[in-house]
This record gives C-alpha cells, sequence and structure tokens, in this order.
C-alpha cells in the first residue's frame, strides 16, 4: 500500500483525523459546493458532484452540511474557487502533489512554497513530479465489508482493476474514468463505502527511514492544515517497522 493510503492509515491510527474534522467537513464542503456549481445542482446529473457527495457521506459529514453546500451553489453564494495542483520534492526526495482550491493565487502559492521550503523540500514547475503518478479511482471499505475473497470478487465484477485487502480493510482502485460506475456497482454489492474518490497513484517510490519519514509527517501535517489545500499525495515508502515506530 504505497503513498498517501499508508499515510491516511497513520493518520487513523494516530487519531489526527479526529481533530482535523471540522477542516475536513470545510474541505469536503468547498468540493461539493464547487461540483454543484459547475454542473447540475442534482447529485443524479451530476457524476462530480454524486462523488463528493458520496465521499461526504462515507466521512459522516451530516446531511444538513451537505444539503447546506449544495444550497450555496444554487444561490450563488461562496468564492469562486480556482482549483491548482502543485507538485514539488520533499524531505529525502520523496514526490509530492498538492491539490488547491483557492480564491486568491498567489496567497496560496505563496503558503505552498514557503512550507515545502521550511520542511526542508522544495516546490517545483508544474509536471516535475507528475510523470511519477497515475491518475485512479479509489474506493475504500473497512474490514466489515467481508473477507478479501468477497470484496476481490465483488471489484472484479464492478470492473476494477485493482483490490488490496489488509487488517485495516480493503482499497480498490479503478481506472479515473470509471470510478462512478464502479463505485455504484460496489455500493449495490458490499453497502456504502468509507471513501470514494480520484486520487494520484504513485508508479514509483522512495524509500524512507523514520527520520525521514518524521520529516515527510511534518511537511503533510503543515499542508493539509493550509485551508486552502484539499489533498496531498506522497510516493514513500517505509518498511513494517518503521511505521510501527511513527
Amino acid at each position: 500500500m504505497a503513498g498517501h493510503s499508508k499515510w491516511a492509515n497513520i493518520q487513523h491510527r494516530k487519531g489526527r483525523q479526529d481533530k482535523l474534522r471540522a477542516k475536513l467537513f470545510s474541505k469536503l464542503s468547498k468540493e461539493i459546493t464547487i461540483a454543484a456549481k459547475m454542473g447540475d445542482p442534482d447529485p443524479e446529473k451530476n457524476p462530480r458532484l454524486r462523488l463528493a457527495v458520496k465521499e461526504a457521506r462515507g466521512q459522516s459529514m451530516p446531511k444538513d452540511n451537505i444539503e447546506r453546500a449544495i444550497k450555496k451553489a444554487v444561490g450563488g453564494e461562496g468564492e469562486d474557487y480556482e482549483e491548482i495542483r502543485y507538485e514539488g520534492y520533499g524531505p529525502g526526495g520523496v514526490a509530492v502533489i498538492v491539490e488547491a482550491m483557492t480564491d486568491n493565487r498567489n496567497r496560496t502559492a505563496s503558503t505552498v512554497r514557503s512550507t515545502f521550503t521550511k520542511s526542508g523540500g522544495n516546490l517545483g514547475e508544474t509536471g516535475s513530479v507528475g510523470f511519477m503518478f497515475e491518475r485512479k479511482g479509489e474506493v475504500v471499505y473497512g474490514p466489515e465489508a467481508g473477507d478479501a475473497d468477497t470484496v476481490m470478487m465483488a471489484a472484479i465484477e464492478a470492473g476494477a482493476e485493482d483490490c488490496e485487502s489488509s487488517e485495516d480493510g480493503h482499497i480498490i482502485t479503478c481506472a479515473d474514468t470509471d470510478l462512478n460506475e464502479v463505485s455504484n456497482a460496489l455500493e449495490a454489492e458490499l453497502g456504502e463505502s468509507q471513501s470514494t474518490k480520484l486520487i494520484w497513484q504513485p508508479t514509483t517510490t522512495t524509500e524512507l527511514d523514520l527520520d525521514g519519514m518524521q520529516k515527510l509527517m511534518r511537511l503533510i501535517e503543515a499542508l493539509e492544515d493550509d485551508d486552502d489545500v484539499q489533498r496531498v499525495t506522497a510516493n514513500f515508502e517505509a518498511s513494517d517497522e518503521v511505521m510501527e515506530q511513527l
């Protein structure tokens, strides 16, 4: 399980996700509002909005919050956000992709660049690390969804490309253009997922020791604390021993 999937598990174990729940809901709301503004406010007629709502539900976001985010778009409220992707290198030469939504490009670029620099990394040009990743769809289920064989069969029948199972649950990946169709088929078979979203999947990884992982964690945490940043992905790899020490 490479890159950000491992980071998500670290966050979960550290309890960091609970501390960031309000910030997480804010970022999910922003994605829902943007998706509703860009297309139809009816999730059934807007694939991007449908996926945004599905992700929000998977993160236990209250129904009222979801409806409020959609109504904000319908009413023409809220800022006009621009989607920007930043690419750079973190500690140990790890490739990092930062996805942001901002109403002030200069502010966000300045903050992201400063965060990289303070953490021993450097922000690069667009495309500087993107070639090390592939755009994929990702659907995550907890262990309660079933055993590895059951989930694997459901993933194959849904048209997914891969399924990785561990004690933490199941991570199913598919082509980015198939995410809506695959996630709907999985939901019919396994129930509601914990997470359904587009990701950047590393095609190559960089091994880090404990010191490198601790430095990278500080960079990712600092980036994710920025209200303009929606998601951070890194192509790190670490041994089980290092992961246990974190």
